[in-house]
């Protein structure tokens, strides 16, 4: 193992939110740090800080093999290796199209699996290596009109721990990161696309009081900063023998805590309930 390899980071997902606060930290912790998004002129704050900025759609297979080209041809691979990159869509499953659902596990699940297929073989030789998968602690509650997003979420935890047994033997640790509301642009890529799909129709109710709470849970000062998450992705990879979860974010704890202690109908009445009060103040603004 060579300190340059265990000190050589990609973060995808850095354009925006937590990926991009955790490049920052990362290069100043001294870490060489590869970004990649789709949107380059949103990490050109991050180059002029010094990191190496990549253009990736992580649904492309071709981006993702370009990628790691480049990183292996300039670094010879990387150590720490943060999946990021993701998205939600929400909608009723019965307005949902397959194929958007098929996108959504494309970019939440595939991409990030084919990426880590292809870094793996530098970290087995180097025998070292911190593959963070940023998953969510909707990966292990639900809620309605969040299906395919809850779905990509519950099989990356699955698939993660599954990696985590099969490379441990090599050096490498594998760890879930599960945020819970953090200040970031998902709130705002959720509503509309939602209400599109739900808004009208047998789920418009349903529809209406998600988009209530998404406006009340993602708007400013009521979520965690981005640095909540990059505190905890630091933990996970400076550490000899990280954990194999780590949450963090406001609200995360208590869902996770009723999650793990209600039964399933208890926290279906629990987030039913949560669901009525945002529908009557839906109907209270809009009477």
């Amino acid at each position: 193992m060579t300190a340059k390899f265990q000190k050589t980071a990609l973060v995808t997902g850095a354009s925006s939110g937590m990926g991009k606060d955790m490049a920052f930290r990362l290069l100043n912790e001294g870490y060489a740090v590869y970004a990649a998004a789709r949107r380059l002129e949103k990490m050109r704050d991050l180059e002029e800080a010094g990191a190496h900025i990549i253009e990736m759609d992580i649904s492309r297979d071709s981006d993702i093999v370009a990628a790691v080209d480049r990183i292996r041809r300039e670094a010879g691979g990387v150590g720490v290796l943060v999946n990021n990159a993701g998205f939600a869509v929400y909608g009723a499953i019965e307005d949902t199209r397959i194929e958007e659902a098929r996108y959504q596990f494309e970019v939440n699940l595939f991409g990030l699996a084919r990426l880590t297929q292809l870094l793996l073989p530098d970290m087995r030789a180097h025998k070292y290596g911190k593959i963070v998968n940023v998953s969510s602690v909707g990966g292990k509650i639900y809620s309605p009109l969040g299906a395919w997003y809850h779905a990509t979420k519950h099989a990356l935890e699955g698939w993660s721990d599954c990696l985590r047994l099969e490379v441990e033997q090599f050096g490498i640790d594998v760890v879930i990161i599960e945020p819970g509301l953090i200040e970031t642009e998902f709130g705002d890529v959720m509503s509309q696309p939602m209400l599109q799909r739900s808004g009208k129709g047998a789920y418009a109710s349903l529809a209406l009081a998600n988009a209530k709470a998404f406006d009340a849970a993602y708007k400013d000062g009521v979520g965690s900063r981005p640095g909540v998450i990059s505190t905890l992705l630091m933990k996970a990879i400076q550490t000899a023998r990280p954990r194999t979860r780590y949450h963090g974010g406001k609200m995360a704890s208590m869902m996770l805590f009723f999650r793990h202690w209600l039964p399933d109908r208890g926290f279906d009445r629990l987030i039913t309930s949560q669901i009525r009060r945002m529908l009557k103040e839906v109907q209270v603004s809009s009477g």
